[in-house]
């Protein structure tokens, strides 16, 4: 069981992890050994989370997000399976638990009446800056 936050924990059958060879340096031992974690997260089918979760973890994942609703972390960082494992996980709980903060509403508001005056007034003193650099004529 991995736990999000005090309501929210995945089960085991939620995740499924496979491991394939990592790019990148570390020598011969690169051809060898599965070091490189792809972290399979079932969301869509997740009972532990809200609509509205989904809906925002959705958002959040991106293309990360497959067509059957998953979530798909790749983790090769390290050349060590066990701590790609930790960190594919650790991602994972931080991808949903900031899908759990729910966004505040934005409130609208209106502009005070005293910034309308202070920006029309500007606007307009430096319209007649622009409208006093005319072309110069020779009326000498």
């Amino acid at each position: 069981m991995l736990r999000v936050s005090e309501d929210v924990s995945l089960e085991e059958w939620e995740l499924t992890e496979s491991f394939t060879r990592a790019s990148g340096p570390g020598g011969q031992n690169v051809n060898k050994v599965a070091t490189a974690v792809e972290l399979r997260f079932e969301a869509a089918r997740s009972p532990n989370l809200a609509g509205s979760v989904k809906a925002r973890l959705k958002r959040l994942a991106g293309r990360r997000w497959t067509a059957d609703g998953a979530i798909v972390l790749r983790v090769e960082d390290t050349r060590h399976q066990a701590r790609n494992r930790e960190i594919a996980r650790d991602r994972l709980v931080d991808l949903i638990a900031k899908a759990l903060v729910v966004p505040k509403r934005r409130v609208a508001t209106k502009p005070t009446k005293g910034s309308v005056r202070r920006r029309l007034a500007g606007k307009a003193q430096r319209g007649a800056l622009k409208a006093s650099r005319g072309r110069v004529t020779d009326d000498e």
